[in-house]
């Protein structure tokens, strides 16, 4: 008889507050997604280490009429039995959306609490609005919910994300509005908490509001307007895989979720683009976008799907593996926590 695979919850009790959090925001985004979009999203789950070291429950659609592509991902990893790791726990939301109209914007979620076995622990708080064709009137919907969220580290949030989501190759920004608290402990607890949720809140509720409005619009994209989403994305595909900091750490720590980790993809990119950058970065990055240009169909315009993105994980790893110190290249808001040193 086979026994089912369970997930092993963390021990300390500030890492379970931390799930049933971030489970209520996964909760909260997914049936407002499901009631706009009119899909119910799919459930899958992975495990860490058997489920010995916890793992994740990700919801999600590929493909879907509105939405395209979404996901909203739990996970919480933990090495309780492992007396000899840096790490206690480490609790996340991650959650993409990228909609089918150019008119609606893509959004990306991260609230994430990690703890040490030293009894030090930190917050990370993103959310930003990426557009591919910018709408000013969502732009201060989006940043006003956040800045009413967290009126007194709004600044600081936003200069960190600016940082953060800039592509120094490209000369411009990722998104058009950003939020990003790293390392983030005031020293009161309780109010750290509550203040990752009401972020977290606060940026689903304004995206959800946003989809809303801009579909009661009804919007009718052009061909140049497609175009240009299909550009964005190509963009957004450059910036997920070249420097966030968040991706390349997930990837390089274990191979156990490489498709959830890849979640925040676009659909499709244009490689003509990709390819055209290749001479603008750095070196070795130059070599990284080439890798991960070969890991891509042999088409101008490629469809990134399950296998793809398996063989963008191999090419990331690989590239890291022989060169460890581009890692220090990778995008940062102004602290850059050493998370792969921290599950060794």
């Amino acid at each position: 008889m086979k026994t089912e695979t369970k997930r092993t919850p963390a021990a300390s009790v500030q890492a379970m507050h931390a799930l049933e959090g971030v489970e209520a925001l996964q909760t909260r985004f997914v049936q407002g997604l499901e009631k706009f979009g009119g899909e119910n999203f799919q459930c899958l789950e992975w495990f860490r280490d058997d489920g010995r070291h916890g793992g994740g429950r990700r919801f999600g659609v590929q493909d879907a009429a509105l939405l395209g592509r979404a996901s909203v991902n739990v996970s919480q990893v933990h090495y309780d039995d492992e007396p000899e790791r840096r790490l206690g726990a480490a609790t996340a939301i991650s959650t993409i959306v990228h909609p089918v109209d150019p008119f609606q914007p893509s959004v990306h979620i991260h609230i994430s609490w990690t703890e040490m076995k030293s009894g030090r622990g930190y917050w990370r708080m993103m959310a930003d609005l990426n557009p591919s064709v910018p709408i000013e009137e969502n732009k201060e919907r989006f940043a006003r919910a956040l800045q009413a969220a967290a009126p007194e580290q709004y600044e600081e949030a936003r200069e960190q994300g600016d940082r953060y989501f800039f592509i120094p190759v490209l000369n411009r920004h990722r998104g058009i509005t950003h939020f990003y608290l790293e390392n983030w402990n005031s020293g009161d607890v309780e109010a750290d908490s509550a203040l990752a949720w009401r972020v977290g809140e606060a940026a689903i509720d304004a995206y959800l509001r946003i989809l809303q409005e801009n579909a009661a619009k009804g919007f009718q994209p052009s061909e140049t307007e497609r175009a240009a989403q299909l550009a964005y994305h190509t963009l957004y595909f450059f910036q997920v895989l070249t420097l966030d900091r968040g991706t390349t750490t997930g990837l390089m720590v274990h191979d156990q979720n490489d498709v959830g980790i890849l979640g925040s993809l676009p659909p499709q990119v244009d490689k003509n683009l990709l390819l055209s950058w290749v001479s603008r970065m750095p070196d070795p990055q130059d070599r990284l976008l080439d890798r991960i240009i070969r890991a891509l169909p042999n088409a101008g315009i490629c469809t990134i799907d399950d296998a793809v993105k398996i063989n963008l994980c191999r090419a990331v790893r690989e590239h890291y593996r022989h060169y460890p110190e581009a890692l220090d290249l990778q995008a940062s808001g102004g602290f850059a926590p050493p998370t792969v040193d921290n599950h060794r």
